[in-house]
Order: C-alpha cells, then structure tokens, then sequence
C-alpha cells in the first residue's frame, strides 16, 4: 500500500466504519479487523464506532417501520405476508428477535423496519438494540481481526500478496461507501 492509501485509512477509516455501519457494514468491520491488526485503526475505537453507526442505524429504521412500516413494507408483498408471523414470534422471543435481527443476512434493514411495526415498546428496543450492536460488532471485528492474524501466521511467505488482496478490498470499500453518499 502507498503511504498516501495509509494515511486515508488512518485518517478517514473511522468515519467510513461509522457510515458503513449505519447500513450494513460486516465486510466492512472485517476489512476494519484487518486494519487493526496491522496497526492502521486502534481495535477498541473501531468496535465502538461500529457499535454506535450499528445501534443509530437500527434505531432510525426501527423509527420508519413505527411511523410508514406499513405502507413501506405494502410495497414488497412477500415481505408484507410475513408480518403477522413475525410479530407472534416477537411475542414469545422479543429480546432474542431485537438482538439476533442485525445477525441474519438480508435483514439488517428490513428487520428492524418490521420489529417497528410491531407493539415493541420503543424503550424495551432501544436498549436491546444497543446490546445487539456491540456484540455484532465485536464478533464481526474479531473475525476480521483474527482472519488477518491467522494469515500471517499461517503463510508467512505469501502474506504480501494477501495484504495487497485485502487492502485492495478495503479501497474498494471506502470507494463505494464515498460513492453512495455522494450520489444522495
């Protein structure tokens, strides 16, 4: 990587890790693992900023879900036909169903839009939701993290060429994060 790329990842990785994590963000906290491991972030400050673009994002779609889940999820019918069954099972697994929701693909969005539909008090969500962000983040962070060491330590011979690999995911990450929001 150049010196220039560095010094991006180490100025700006922590406001992408915070953008990227208002919406999805797991390939983006596992390349973010990889940057702490090589010292470009500091671990600590990448979990928590992840944790909190995680928690702001789900609170802002549970929100949505609260004041036009409905007639925003009347607009995917596949979707729509699940609510019923998803609200019976947010009654008998509410905190397993707020916590888990951010841990199930395709989801990250549109779970916590349905889980506003529902009867959940807004209060019982916020704090779940928070508890379910800083565990997705740091077991997202950890597997980046730990994948990077167990490279170096497993192929010590081809490490550069996996370094590259990943860094070149990394830039393509922060270019599709800063394409996105400057397209809105």
């Amino acid at each position: 990587m150049t010196p220039d790329t560095l010094q991006a990842i180490s100025h700006y990785g922590y406001w992408v890790i915070f953008a990227g994590a208002l919406l999805e963000g797991e390939t983006l906290l596992i390349a973010a693992g990889y940057a702490a491991h090589e010292g470009l972030l500091y671990g600590p400050w990448v979990v928590a900023t992840a944790a909190v673009g995680g928690a702001l994002g789900d609170q802002l779609a549970f929100l949505l879900g609260r004041s036009q889940g409905h007639a925003l999820l009347s607009r995917f019918p596949w979707v729509a036909r699940r609510i019923p069954g998803v609200h019976r099972m947010l009654e008998q697994h509410e905190a397993w169903a707020i916590i888990g929701v951010r841990f199930l693909y395709g989801l990250r969005i549109a779970g916590p839009i349905i889980l506003g539909t529902s009867r959940i008090p807004w209060k019982h969500f916020v704090g779940l939701n928070i508890l379910g962000a800083v565990l997705w983040a740091l077991l997202v962070f950890a597997g980046g993290y730990f994948f990077s060491s167990l490279v170096t330590t497993l192929q010590p011979e081809s490490y550069s060429g996996v370094r590259l690999l990943l860094s070149l995911v990394l830039v393509w990450i922060l270019g599709r994060v800063l394409w996105t929001f400057s397209k809105k």
